[in-house]
Order: structure tokens, then sequence, then C-alpha cells
């Protein structure tokens, strides 16, 4: 297979880079091999919307550190919002092959990894491949792609074994079965595989089934093999932490993860669970240190938040306990600080003044001062009313102080939609329920309605045309995150593109689209139309 002569005539190419020397002479190397759609641009906040629209085949990403937008960043927020489609193909090319910035990399799953300068011939034989697995897979990555998991899973059963993608396609197939809550069948599928050609993306969903089984002991001795074999497969100490901590030692878990952190530093997920544990177990320092550092990478990622600021003014609030009347001051001013820095920074945050009135409230009950934490809950409770999606409090303040937070029995629907099984007659029924809500006025539970219509059956295209209208209506009716709301309902719209329709679905679908060539402040007012039941 690999010796196929492969036709880029008909690949749609985007070639990113923020060097115009690099651009220029990658654009003209792919135009020797023949891909003739192809668009170039540099690296900038624009692109993420080229990605978003456009259905391209190949994405050719650089990565320079210097730039002020990086292709990491663009990498790790096209991963973070859902952009990365699974039929499409990504390479991330980089000229700095520094452990940080590859590992960084890999966290955000690209197809492949190039390291400039490269040949023609590197990029061929590369693209080759990329092409050849990506036209094998097309049916299962189609199916992943409208949310169709349990398609994808039959159609991994018709890869061929001697096609050269059946071990790739068997993992893919495991990794499915593991999001689908059938963990046995996953480890089944890989058991027999991994004990004669050992491989460590095998070995690591291995591991993933095993502690979906809470077979945790097996699941420990299979990751801290596959981490003496692979000292730098990350992902294998992220998981390692979750069974030291699922067995109960924390201290474990807080080792494991910062030895994680110090060879790949530069997630700010991985550090902010190092700063969980590592409050939970009372090493402030290291949890101080990790927050600190996920606010410093923070600055231009995705993954910029309130949530470092908050832990770090309870890392103040448990300091408190132990010090002197002049050092609680001087903590206490501190805290106050940080949570004013967060309010500043995060604006727009409507749950984060809930939050921190909470946190001052726990802070003066430490301090003794009862009518003053009254107070802050006081104004939390107040605050809380005002929102569309009121916080649990209690749970809340767990949280927030750094505690073990108990795991909530899920709702029955919830639990049902957990299992994995699609039921269209049931997702037909939970989009009727959020027809009803949206009559009532209920908009908030119209769409969770929807939503969980959609966990039934990724497919019901009533569901996704019901929900892009109530964002549309959302979005006309007020300018709070209206470009948020208009994304959303541009996401609905493409997500029918790719299902058989009815005809009412079809009329419902272009009335939709007609709607959104107009202007938003000149749409008719109150509903847009008869939702689909």
């Amino acid at each position: 297979m690999g010796s196929r002569n492969i036709d880029y005539t008909n690949k749609s190419v985007l070639l990113i880079d923020s060097s115009g020397n690099l651009r220029s002479t990658i654009y003209y190397m792919l135009r020797e091999l023949g891909v003739r759609n192809l668009k170039a641009t540099t690296v900038n906040e624009k692109v993420l919307t080229l990605i978003q629209e456009e259905p391209f085949d190949i994405i050719l990403l650089g990565h320079n550190s210097s730039d002020a937008v990086t292709g990491m960043q663009i990498l790790e927020e096209a991963r973070f919002r859902g952009f990365i489609r699974p039929t499409a193909g990504w390479i991330f090319m980089t000229s700095d092959a520094s452990q940080e910035v590859v590992l960084h990399a890999i966290d955000s799953r690209p197809d492949d990894l190039l390291t400039r300068p490269f040949s023609i011939d590197e990029l061929k034989s590369r693209l080759d491949h990329l092409v050849l697995r990506k036209e094998v897979m097309r049916p299962v990555e189609q199916a992943i792609e409208v949310g169709d998991l349990e398609g994808a899973v039959l159609a991994c059963d018709d890869i061929p074994r001697q096609d050269s993608n059946s071990e790739y396609a068997r993992r893919l197939k495991a990794s499915l079965l593991l999001q689908l809550n059938r963990p046995d069948e996953a480890y089944a599928v890989l058991e027999r595989v991994f004990w004669e050609v050992p491989d460590k993306e095998v070995g690591l969903c291995m591991a993933q089934a095993l502690v979906a089984m809470q077979r945790l002991a097996e699941a420990q001795d299979l990751l801290e093999s596959l981490i003496e074999h692979y000292p730098l497969l990350i992902a294998a100490y992220d998981l390692l932490a979750q069974v030291h901590e699922q067995s109960g030692d924390l201290d474990g878990a807080r080792e494991i993860l910062k030895t994680a952190t110090s060879k790949a530093p530069l997630g700010i997920p991985r550090q902010m669970e190092l700063g969980r544990v590592a409050t939970q177990t009372r090493v402030l320092d290291l949890a101080e240190g990790a927050y600190r550092k996920s606010i410093v990478l923070g600055r231009r990622s995705c993954y910029r938040s309130a949530e470092p600021y908050l832990r770090l003014a309870n890392i103040r609030r448990l300091e408190l306990h132990n010090a002197d009347v002049r050092r609680q001051i001087e903590l206490r001013n501190d805290l106050d600080a940080l949570l004013n820095n967060a309010e500043y920074s995060f604006p727009k945050d409507q749950t984060l003044k809930v939050r921190t009135a909470l946190l001052r409230a726990q802070a003066c009950q430490d301090l003794g001062d009862g009518q003053e934490a009254r107070k802050y809950r006081e104004e939390a409770k107040q605050r809380n009313a005002e929102l569309a999606q009121p916080l649990q409090l209690e749970r809340e303040a767990l949280i927030l102080s750094g505690d073990p937070v108990p795991v909530l029995e899920p709702e029955t629907e919830l639990a049902q939609v957990k299992s994995g099984r699609r039921d269209q007659g049931m997702s037909e029924k939970v989009n009727r329920l959020g027809v009803k809500h949206y009559l009532a006025g209920k908009l908030t539970q119209a769409i969770r309605y929807f939503g969980l219509a959609l966990e039934y059956d990724p497919g019901n295209a009533a569901a996704l045309l019901n929900l892009a209208q109530l964002f549309l209506e959302a979005a006309r009716d007020s300018s709070n995150k209206r470009e948020e709301r208009l994304k959303m309902v541009d996401r609905y719209l493409r997500l029918t593109e790719r299902l058989p329709l009815e005809t009412a679905e079809q009329l419902r679908q272009h009335q939709l689209k007609s709607y959104r060539k107009v202007p938003i402040t000149e749409l008719p007012v109150g509903t847009l139309g008869v939702l689909l039941r």
C-alpha cells in the first residue's frame, strides 16, 4: 500500500506558518506534489475561523515560539473548541524540537509532528502515510464526526486484518468502546494484540480500560511498565496519578504529577491537577508554584481562567490557620488582592462573584468572624440566584477549599445516557419535552433537553435544528455573548449538513440558513418558526 502514487489534486490543503520564507518554501513543495486546492496564511487568531468554516483535508501548522500567536496555541485551541475534525489530517511543524514543545504538542494529538527543516521527500512520505490512513479509515472517522460512535465501532470491524492500518483501527475501536462505557469489550479487543507485539498506545488504552473496570492494581503495574520503557509517555503519568488517587494514595499521585510536570511543564490542565493534589496533601509551596505557572501559561491560552487565582487565594486561607496575628493580616490582604485581581481580569465570568464571596466567607469563618462570614454567604446566595444556571453552593465551597469532593449521583436520564447505548426513541421523546419547555417560556430547560436528545442520538436532526433556532433567537435578543451563540448556530447547522434530512427538516434548515444571511438586528421578533418534534 505504501508504494501507491497519491493523487493530491483533489485534496484541500491549508498551510499555516508565520515565516514568509518557510511558508513560501513549503507552498512550492506542496505544488510540486500536485496539490492544487491550497491556501497559505500566517499564524493569527483568524485562522481558527477559517479552520472551523472550511472542510480542509490536510492542515499543516507551523509553530514558532517567538510569535505573538503561536502554532501551539492554534493547535491547542482548535482541539479545545472541537474544530479538529476526525476526517482532517493535522501535521504540526516546528523548528523547536525541544522536549517541552514536542510533549506539549502531543497533548493536543496532531496526526503527525514534523521537525523543520525537512526535504520534499520527507514531506511526501509523511503526507502519503497520512492520506492513505485517512482513506482507509474514512467510514470510521465520518461516523465519529457526526457523533455515531456505535456506527464507528462497526466500521472499525470492516478494516481487513491484512491492511497495514488494522492495528490502528483496533486501537481506535477500543477507544470508542471506552467512550461508550464498555471497558470490558475494549480490553478484550487489545489484550491479545498487546502481549503479542507490545505497543505504548495499545498499552495505554488497555490501562484506561482497566481503570474503568476498577482493576486498579493491574492498571498500576501496566502503567509503571509503560513508563519504565517509555519515560516520555506523559499520558501514562497522568493516568497513573489517577490510579494512585482512586486507591487512596494522594502522596503517590502528587509525586507522579510532579514528575510529569517537570518533563512536560507547558500543559495548564496538568499544572492545575498538580496544584489540586498538592493542596489536598498540604504541600502548599508546590501547589502555589503550579497555580502561578498556570497563570503565566494562561495569558494567551484557551485554558485561561480565574481558577488558579481562586486556588491561590485558598492557599492563603489555609495558611491563616497557623499564622500569628500580623501574618494573618498580610495573608488576608493577599487573599483579597488575588480575588479582586480575578474579578478584574475576568469581568464576564458570571459565576466568579459567587465563588469569591464563598471563599471570603470561609476565610472569615476560619478567623472566627461569624458575622462577616454570614454576610458573604448571603451575598453568594443572592448572586447565585441571579445566575441562569445556579451553582450548588455547598459543593462549590468544597471545590474551592481544595478538599475532596464527593461524586454526585447522576440523574436517571443522564445515567441512562452514560450507558453509551443509542436510543432513538428516547431521543425523540426528550426532544418533544424540549419543545414543551420552549413553549412554556423555559428556554434554559429547553436547551438542556435538546442537548440530552443529542446524547441519546447524535444524529437527531430535529434536535440539532431546534438548538440552532434557540441560539439564533438568543443571539438576536441579547448582545451578551452574541458571537458565541452565533457560532453555536453555525455549528449545529453544519452538523445537519452531514445527515439525511426529511422534507420538513430540509425546509427548516434552509430557513435557518436564510436567517443567518440577514443582519442579526434585522431578524423578525419572537419565535423564528415552529420547532420540530
